[in-house]
Parts: C-alpha cells; structure tokens; sequence
C-alpha cells in the first residue's frame, strides 16, 4: 500500500482493496449472557463422583508413569502408551465433571458412556482377576454416578436445556 504524506495509509489504495476484496464487515451484536442455572444436588453429587474417579484416575497414571520409570518393564513403549491412554481418560472425565456441574448438554452422554467402560473393567478387576478391593470401589462410583444421572431431577435438568 502506498503511504500518505502523514503516515497513514492512501485513502486510494484503501478504496480500491476494498472494491476489490470487499468492505470490513460490519460488528456482531454482542452474544447475550446466559442465565446461570443452579444445577440440581443429584447432578451436583453425580459430578462430584466423576470428578473423584478423575482424581484416582489420574493417581493410577502416575503410579503406572512411576514404576514405568524405576523398574524393567517388557516393552516402554507400551508401558508409556498406557499411562498417556490413563491421562487421557482422567482429563476426559474432569472436564466431563465441570461439564456436570455446569449441566453443559454435552456432558451427560460421554458420562455414561465412560461409566459403562469403567463398570465393565470394574467387573473384571473384581470378579475375574480375583482383586475385589480394586474393582469393587470402581463399581460402586459408578453405580453411584448412574444412579445420581436417573433420578427425576437430574432428567429434568437435562431436558429443559
């Protein structure tokens, strides 16, 4: 662009660019506030239990990264994937438990979804690997979170968004 003789930019050279390529667009109205809605105490207690399977989630991770770290194990690389596929589910529930607490639409489905993968390796871990105090605590949370998303209040929060 050819310059002013007060430093500013041609006002030619502004109105030909904007014959050519088209004039600035005018401003978007500014997005109206969403009311802040109080969600109800069973979506509250339902994101506070996804919220502590995130935490422990993310504790199993750093104990697998640990002994990934200070012993021999068969194969690192896949040692490492499992403690990156572990972080990634504990940051997959956390940001489903503000999700929750938010009541955010997009929460609830990715919830269930990851309580019925964790209730499944819950049973497993219990019952078919013999390690009941592991895999007993995972069912519960997950009975409790399930039960909390089913209860009238927690639907009808979710249906008047």
């Amino acid at each position: 662009m050819a310059a002013h003789p007060d430093g500013g930019p041609d006002p030619r050279s502004r109105r030909r660019a904007e014959r050519l390529l088209g004039g600035a667009a005018e401003e978007s109205a500014p997005r109206p506030r969403r009311p802040a809605s109080q969600a109800p105490g069973a979506v509250r207690l339902a994101a506070l239990l996804v919220g502590v399977e995130a935490a422990a989630l993310a504790v199993v991770a750093a104990v697998v990264l640990v002994l990934t770290l200070t012993s021999t194990p068969d194969s690192v690389g896949r040692a490492l994937a499992e403690v990156v596929y572990v972080g990634l589910g504990a940051g997959a529930l956390g940001a489903a438990a503000v999700g929750l607490w938010r009541v955010s639409p997009w929460a609830r489905g990715p919830v269930v979804v990851l309580q019925l993968l964790l209730g499944l390796l819950g049973y497993v871990t219990a019952f078919e690997a013999g390690r009941p105090l592991l895999g007993l605590p995972v069912l519960a949370l997950v009975a409790g979170v399930l039960w909390f998303l089913a209860t009238p209040e927690a639907r009808l929060a979710y249906s008047e968004r």
